[in-house]
């Protein structure tokens, strides 16, 4: 369907306008190797099992995820298989590796892709930045991308729920002129609530200024800031946390997502709206350079260098536990602890 967003129309794909019986015909002689089984695996893969499609996974033999598949009822052999296997037993391949693990392992596997195999990616990060990654898929294939709005987590619990996320797609190469039709039956199976287009450049852009910003990185050193200058005036480790962070996420957040800010400020007191309503363009205007300047790493390659190199070190979990660590025993995430064991 067309849907105008101000003066720009987009197409938005829906399970109205394609639906779940399509899409399983549209892959019904198709087997789905889904590589990697850490973030995106899980949800994908089971919500696309449990939607009738043919869905096998390959990962590290006896890792850790391995094990998990196992705990989720893939069978060694039938529907799990290692990394090489499945990839060569699969139609479509469905590469949920981190970024850092599809570097790691495309020299393994790209000798699996004849001709007329799907390529499938979650992240447009390895071939907008192939340079760097040296992902170079041959051209007989069809090559495509869905990237839900959020994590395998809450993709599979909202799927569970009859719910789902929206996600966009992107065509990057059209080899049997089945890409789109390929990409968008993929997008219904794992659960997608509609889906929007996109080029893989543009999602790994957005994304990465997603994450870097009021997704994950904004949003925990406005936390942090707040919560700190409360502190700093006396106010107590509830009372801080509380004004920061349990309002937002537990009353107002689902008001947001309800109808909108707007209607959110409506259902707030009206010192509340004034004082919002004064300061929401200062906020804006202080955030406006920082966030051109996250957007010109991300586009110039930065952004991608200082991930392939601190996630491509072997002791790059360690470090990253470390840094979680700093965070959770931090006495803002130490207090949210307490403060989540008392709701009701």
């Amino acid at each position: 369907m067309k849907l105008k967003f101000g003066n720009l129309e987009e197409e938005i794909i829906t399970r109205k306008n394609f639906s779940l019986e399509k899409a399983r015909k549209c892959l019904l002689n198709e087997t789905i190797c889904v590589l990697g089984y850490g973030v995106q695996g899980p949800g994908q893969a089971l919500n696309l099992r449990d939607n009738g499609f043919n869905v096998i996974v390959g990962q590290r033999k006896n890792s850790k995820s391995w094990k998990k598949a196992i705990k989720d009822g893939w069978i060694e052999n039938k529907t799990l298989f290692n990394l090489e296997e499945g990839v060569e037993n699969g139609t479509i391949i469905m590469i949920l590796l981190s970024d850092a693990g599809q570097i790691a392992v495309w020299p393994k596997i790209k000798k699996y892709f004849y001709a007329g195999k799907g390529l499938y990616f979650s992240h447009g990060f390895g071939l907008t930045f192939k340079k760097k990654t040296n992902i170079s898929p041959p051209k007989e294939i069809d090559i495509f991308l869905v990237a839900p709005k959020g994590s395998g987590t809450s993709l599979r619990r909202l799927f569970k729920e009859g719910k789902g996320i929206n996600s966009s797609y992107a065509i990057y190469q059209n080899y049997t002129g089945k890409a789109k039709e390929r990409a968008l039956s993929l997008g219904i199976g794992i659960g997608s609530a509609y889906l929007f287009e996109t080029t893989f450049k543009k999602e790994v852009y957005s994304d990465l200024t997603g994450e870097r910003g009021t997704l994950m990185g904004a949003i925990q050193g406005i936390f942090a800031a707040q919560y700190q200058v409360l502190r700093e005036n006396g106010h107590s480790p509830s009372e801080a946390f509380n004004e920061t962070v349990e309002e937002l996420t537990q009353s107002l957040m689902p008001l947001i997502a309800e109808k909108g800010m707007d209607w959110m400020y409506e259902n707030c007191s009206t010192t509340a709206q004034r004082g919002a309503l004064d300061w929401w363009k200062k906020f804006r205007d202080i955030n406006l350079p920082i966030f051109r300047n996250l957007y010109k790493e991300v586009s110039s390659g930065k952004e991608a260098d200082k991930t392939i190199i601190s996630n491509s070190k072997k002791n790059y979990r360690k470090n990253l536990k470390k840094e979680l660590k700093e965070i959770k025993e931090s006495e803002l995430w130490q207090t949210g602890e307490i403060v989540r064991k008392l709701r009701p």
